[in-house]
């Protein structure tokens, strides 16, 4: 079995959820230092327009298929991808294995709002995990972040999770890595505002249905001036494949 698919530059790790999970876990475990993008067509297409946020993504150990789209697009290949590997699906395993073992674990991403829920979330649905800190997403200077970063170094934390939207994540955890010895790093994008509550999840039919994305553009219709980039990431991945 290929161990990575390309799509459009960018080597998709072929894996299953638990597959990955395990995988990740075993790496904590050994105190391996592991950095994990999760890419959906958005991110596979700002790598695309940005040679300086694909060297950014391309550092990562792991990158996973987060999306519909990007399994789709391998489906003409000889081994296509597996299934989606969602950043929130490994969040929410991550957080259960965590529990477990009793990792450490450290929380930057979304709003004041957002970042207090999902470390009450945390506190009382994962126990045994020790929280050695938490940050919203948000910056007043530049002083302020990289406090942040310095506080996640010194934490040592088993896992380390940033929300804060592509590219931002990606750049914030790419920064601090030459100083890391071990640890998990993986940007989850919104996942802090489907853990807190703050924003409903798509229902599990359509999540079978590879359809999460339209459940949210119906339920967030400003998300619709994104879209542009699905259909940009179709043609571009479409002319790919007739290659």
């Amino acid at each position: 079995m290929a161990r990575k698919i390309t799509v459009l530059g960018i080597p998709f790790y072929n894996t299953k959820l638990q597959g990955m999970v395990s995988e990740l876990t075993d790496r904590i475990d050994s105190q391996q230092k592991t950095f994990v993008v999760t890419a959906n067509p958005e991110i596979v297409m700002k790598a695309y327009d940005d040679p300086s946020f694909k060297a950014h993504i391309t550092q990562a150990d792991y990158i996973t298929a987060d999306g519909i789209g990007v399994v789709k697009a391998t489906e003409h290949l000889k081994e296509p991808l597996p299934e989606r590997v969602t950043g929130f699906d490994m969040f929410q395993n991550l957080l259960e294995r965590g529990n477990a073992k009793g990792y450490s674990l450290y929380l930057v991403g979304g709003t004041e709002e957002v970042i207090n829920k999902t470390h009450k979330v945390v506190r009382s649905s994962y126990p045994n995990i020790n929280l050695k800190g938490s940050h919203s997403g948000f910056f007043e200077t530049t002083t302020e972040r990289c406090d942040v970063q310095k506080a996640i170094i010194d934490s040592k934390a088993d896992m380390v999770f940033v929300a804060m939207g592509s590219p931002y994540q990606e750049t914030f955890i790419t920064e601090i890595l030459p100083q890391i010895q071990k640890g998990l790093f993986m940007g989850i994008g919104g996942s802090f505002d489907v853990l807190s509550g703050t924003v409903k999840r798509a229902p599990l039919f359509w999540q079978k249905l590879g359809l999460e994305w339209f459940y949210r553009l119906a339920s967030q219709p400003t998300r619709l001036w994104r879209m542009k980039d699905l259909v940009r990431f179709y043609l571009a991945a479409r002319k790919e494949a007739k290659r």
